[in-house]
């Protein structure tokens, strides 16, 4: 076992607010890094401010990483992690933790699976040999894969198939990517959920499960030395796999508008847009998630207030700048208000978008964005859980933890000129996506 790249880090849990005679922000935490030999990445967190602790398991894995014919394999894997090993078997995970005051859940999105604990800081020892088991020797049967593939399949019904919104989205992706997996859903397509075998979970796990494609992160009340001691032990034995193949970050450039329709039963026309941009790990995403919030975050985002209470076009706006490994998309929906066209609510959209890169924005605008996002990283911090959370996801979408540290300085630093920018290199018609939802009757005909 590699013990500590001790690194980074100043004082434990300080955060330094922005103050009238200084603008500089930084979030400082003592997170310490360790490496065991098979590769297996922990980085520690120790606060003792309760007696209660969060561990986080981040795999690199995600719909990104899978292939066309077994699209949804990776959350599928998320619940199938729960459904038994060597030492525990089907349930006993979750009744183990819950009889020590604790509670475990997960979520898969395009680039990561997350499994995570929060409990008593005495409940450590089991915790690391419950997660230490299933990465070691998950029970992978025919009897689990029919149970768990069920539940996802129900669950995809719910989300997408039987919702308005989810399907529009899900068309929306598929519309935008002619070639990167970012253009099939999380939760899979529903035929290629049916064609997963057992020995597909096999394969999946033996090489997106290792420990050398994993970190875990502790937070809380616990002491580094001891806690190391008993992951060495429990996780050092299990073997490092291969790297899992690269994913082919061959998305052509966009040159020229795309477009889809969807019609379904629903109370109101709606119009998405998708537009291209990089990823996460870009110097420019502080301005993209900056313009996020200036478009569509709040009542009186300029979406908001030009579309919903001036022109009376929407009933809502909101907008998302995507977090991904890879280049993303910047996303924007808006819902009609009764009466209103979804051609009329798209113009107007579209010229208010476009706006943006003819000219910049005011002072109070781009502040209020700043103070927003600065309000927003500092609740996300304010809990165990939240802390490793923020680290799991600037570990794998950012190009390191450590860019949390300087996060709030970076967004601090856009200007006006940064938001027009950007704004005027990716929101442009000629790198959009369009999805317009025009509502059906029972027969299927569409509203007038």
């Amino acid at each position: 076992m590699t013990f500590p790249m001790r690194c980074v880090a100043a004082l434990a849990g300080i955060l330094a607010v922005t103050t009238a005679s200084s603008r500089a922000q930084e979030i400082r935490f003592n997170v310490v890094p360790y490496r065991l030999d098979n590769g297996l990445k922990i980085l520690t967190l120790e606060d003792h401010s309760v007696p209660a602790m969060s561990y986080y398991t981040v795999f690199q894995v995600g719909s990104r990483n899978e292939r066309p014919g077994r699209t949804g394999i990776s959350h599928l894997f998320e619940h199938m992690m729960f459904n038994g090993s060597k030492k525990y078997g089907p349930g006993v995970f979750d009744r183990t933790l819950e009889s020590k005051g604790g509670a475990s859940n997960a979520f898969t999105t395009e680039d990561m699976t997350v499994y995570y604990e929060s409990f008593p800081s005495e409940a450590l020892d089991a915790v690391v040999d419950l997660e230490a088991d299933r990465m070691a020797a998950l029970a992978l049967t025919e009897e689990s894969l029919i149970s768990e593939r069920e539940v996802v399949k129900e669950e995809r019904r719910l989300r997408t198939d039987n919702d308005v919104e989810g399907a529009l989205f899900e068309l929306l992706e598929a519309t935008a990517y002619l070639a990167h997996p970012y253009q099939w859903p999380v939760v899979g397509w529903m035929p290629d959920l049916d064609a997963i075998t057992v020995r597909d979970c096999e394969e999946y796990f033996r090489v997106h499960y290792a420990p050398n494609n994993a970190t875990i992160i502790l937070v809380g009340d616990f002491k580094p030395d001891r806690a190391i001691g008993l992951i060495g032990k429990a996780y050092g034995s299990i073997p490092l796999q291969p790297a899992a193949p690269q994913v082919v970050r061959d998305e052509p450039a966009q040159q020229g508008e795309r477009r889809a329709v969807l019609k379904r039963a629903a109370q109101l026309p709606a119009v998405v847009f998708a537009y291209h941009v990089p990823a996460t790990s870009s110097e420019e995403v502080f301005a993209l998630d900056l313009l996020q919030i200036i478009l569509g975050q709040g009542e009186s985002a300029l979406l908001n207030r030009k579309l919903v209470y001036e022109k009376e076009l929407a009933t809502r706006v909101r907008a998302e700048n995507i977090w991904r490994s890879d280049p993303s998309l910047f996303v924007i929906y808006a819902e009609a208000k009764p009466g209103v066209t979804a051609e009329a609510l798209e113009a107007a959209l579209g010229a208010e978008v476009e706006a943006l890169g003819q000219k910049e924005v005011i002072d109070a605008s781009l502040q209020k964005a700043k103070n927003v996002r600065t309000t927003n990283q500092v609740k996300a911090l304010k809990t165990n859980s939240g802390k490793a959370e923020e680290l799991g996801l600037f570990e794998v979408n950012c190009g390191g933890y450590a860019r949390l540290f300087t996060v709030l300085k970076s967004y601090d630093a856009v200007t006006k000129a940064d938001l027009q920018r950007v704004a005027a290199r990716y929101l442009r018609p000629d790198n959009r996506t369009v999805v317009t939802l025009l509502p059906t009757e029972a027969g299927g005909e569409v509203r007038p």
